[in-house]
């Protein structure tokens, strides 16, 4: 068996077939962890933890010190190289902190204001009818659509390289915002690449060169940093997969964004990360305390999303957290600061549900410090409509045909219909046909992955387009196409 060669782990359990393979590290645990709470978290693992499987490199810290550390599973399937504690991965968005925190700094040093109008430092997005903010990104407050809903409407490929001009483009190409700025939530990977263009372009540099001098090297964070070049090599780097029939197959998104995404990291340097949130060694107290704000929604009620970090309640204690997900990458760093303990994962199998496994962690670490069992108190997404409305074939004739948005590169969505009461079915880029059900108002339906089209009202027998909603999008136009 391969062992990677960045690795400074001692092998606890070896895999033999069948059996659990666990890799812990004794130079990175300082104190006793108990045995049976150990244990409890292998159990967790058991289904990634053997041979032909990825799986994670799982970390719990408490006062300061690497309690546990423990990698299951492996991080390259082709050449069986197991993860340790010391495996790197990619934690998508729980990248967000870092870009934040660069954006914190740059407003502690005068350089940024969180009221400056996002359009100061790039013009290329449109001059909507009310400004965004730089506050509007960092919560999530902004209208801004998703771009990464918005590659996927407009039938592109989520693995493609794209870099950040791409994903500019297509943000300015959106003629309107989902919502006034400042007035609701929603989350947008689009405002935090803003973010981190908004880095660049402030201080002459990358967002990654920035974050290495300002963040990682000063809290001797060595092995973590924004990847902003697909191609480069990346020691000691997990690969992701997805599950198919026949087992695994990789799954990389290969684009070179950053902010939103692009961090690489390990269990040892997320830990010296999670401890300045309690020793401020780097920004001082005040820079923390920004970190963990948050502010209301101009239109009332709170938002628990501060700066990357969404601030929680769990079976009575405070929770703030993040969780991460890119191709077949999974990570979450869940911090109790009550306990002055945190749970990390980093997970190369997109089946692993980081904040549920977070969670059931804190349960075993935490037993007799939380609160009775209860749900997370926190905000969410909007709940998506069901079709529940009666079926209306009175409707179809003129709702069928195929219908464009500039908004999504022209791409071209068709609506079929079959004889009598048969469903209309949706056909789009790079997806698979979908029924569209009736919703109780007239002229609208939503699909089984929640979108909903809004047509508008007949002129002639025919509507000329719709309104589209989905998860992290809305209101954007299509337009009848001409046959």
């Amino acid at each position: 068996m391969q062992v990677a060669k960045h690795s400074v782990v001692a092998v606890a359990r070896l895999v033999v077939a069948g059996t659990i393979i666990a890799f812990s590290s004794p130079r990175l645990a300082r104190g006793q962890f108990p045995a049976a709470s150990a244990s409890a978290i292998d159990t967790l693992y058991s289904a990634y933890a053997h041979s032909g499987s990825p799986g994670c490199a799982v970390g719990v810290y408490q006062n300061g010190n690497v309690a546990f550390a423990r990698g299951y599973g492996f991080a390259n399937l082709t050449h069986d190289v197991p993860i340790t504690p010391a495996t790197r991965f990619t934690v998508g968005s729980v990248s967000k902190q870092f870009t934040a925190a660069s954006i914190a700094l740059l407003v502690r040093a005068g350089r940024i204001g969180l009221d400056d109008d996002v359009r100061k430092y790039i013009p290329e997005l449109p001059a909507y009818d009310t400004p965004i903010r730089v506050r509007h990104l960092v919560h999530h407050t902004s209208g801004l659509r998703d771009f990464w809903e918005l590659v996927g409407l407009a039938g592109m490929r989520y693995d493609d390289g794209y870099a950040t001009a791409d994903m500019l483009g297509l943000a300015a190409r959106q003629k309107a915002l989902n919502f006034i700025p400042g007035a609701e939530y929603r989350y947008s990977n689009t405002g935090y690449l803003a973010l981190g263009v908004i880095v660049q372009r402030v201080t002459g540099q990358s967002l990654r060169r920035f974050a290495d001098s300002a963040l990682f090297a000063p809290l001797g964070m060595r092995e973590t940093f924004f990847l902003d070049d697909h191609s480069e090599v990346v020691t000691g780097r997990a690969s992701a997969y997805s599950p198919t029939g026949r087992g695994w197959k990789v799954d990389v998104w290969n684009n070179d964004l950053v902010g939103q995404g692009g961090i690489v990291t390990t269990l040892a340097d997320l830990q010296r990360w999670d401890e300045n949130f309690y020793s401020a060694q780097l920004g001082g107290r005040e820079f923390i305390e920004l970190l963990q704000s948050t502010e209301p929604f101009t239109s009332g009620g709170t938002n628990d999303y501060a700066f990357g970090l969404t601030i929680q309640s769990y079976r009575g204690q405070r929770l703030v957290q993040h969780t991460g997900s890119t191709g077949g990458y999974r990570a979450a760093l869940y911090r109790f600061p009550a306990s002055h303990t945190s749970v990390a994962m980093l997970c190369n199998a997109s089946t692993v549900n980081t904040g549920t496994l977070a969670l059931r962690i804190a349960d075993i670490v935490l037993r007799e410090s939380l609160g009775p069992t209860s749900p997370v108190v926190a905000g969410g997404p909007r709940a998506r409509r069901p079709g529940s409305g009666s079926p209306r074939p009175a409707e179809h004739a003129a709702i069928v045909g195929r219908y464009a948005s500039t908004e999504l590169n022209d791409a071209v969505w068709e609506i079929t219909a079959g004889d009598g009461n048969s469903p209309l079915q949706l056909r789009r880029p790079r997806a698979a046909v979908t029924t569209l059900a009736p919703t109780d108002s007239a002229y609208q339906y939503t699909d089984s992955s929640g979108l909903v089209l809004q047509f508008d009202l007949p002129v002639r027998g025919r509507t000329l387009g719709f309104h589209l909603d989905g998860n992290r999008v809305s209101k954007i136009q299509f337009t009848r196409v001409k046959p």
